[in-house]
């Protein structure tokens, strides 16, 4: 019990200061730019959510369902976008590149927070 509660305050740190990272970038700056990126970290799970359900329960079936699949792949084009549009932004003069460095790593500390929230709360069936 008392585990979990650590691994939740941790994962809420890491969280709260991937958004901050990205809030500064833009703040600090004054261009709001990055602020978009934001969207697609609260974008970037849903697909997997929606479409998750229609994943096979057995691991080992080869039976793969091109819905799980579309999912997966928009949860792909999410990321990527949420992780290369400040690289774009800096590239094109938008924003500083110390702004594209803070949303980046923002973007990373949002992503890994979720993708270890994932793995680390999964429910485990054993056989």
């Amino acid at each position: 019990m008392v585990a979990g509660v650590k691994r939740i305050v941790v994962l809420s740190m890491c969280l709260a200061a991937g958004f901050l990272l990205s809030i500064l970038s833009c703040a600090l700056y004054g261009n709001w730019w990055p602020l978009v990126v934001v969207f697609t970290y609260a974008l970037a799970p849903v697909p997997n959510a929606v479409f998750g359900h229609y994943v096979s329960s057995d691991p080992l079936a080869d039976v793969s369902s091109s819905v799980a699949d579309f999912g997966r792949f928009l949860t792909a084009v999410l990321v990527v976008s949420g992780l290369g549009l400040p690289l774009v932004l800096a590239h094109t003069g938008i924003i500083s590149s110390v702004a594209m460095v803070m949303s980046v790593t923002g973007g990373v500390l949002v992503y890994g927070t979720i993708i270890a929230y994932g793995a680390l709360f999964r429910e485990r069936q054993d056989f």
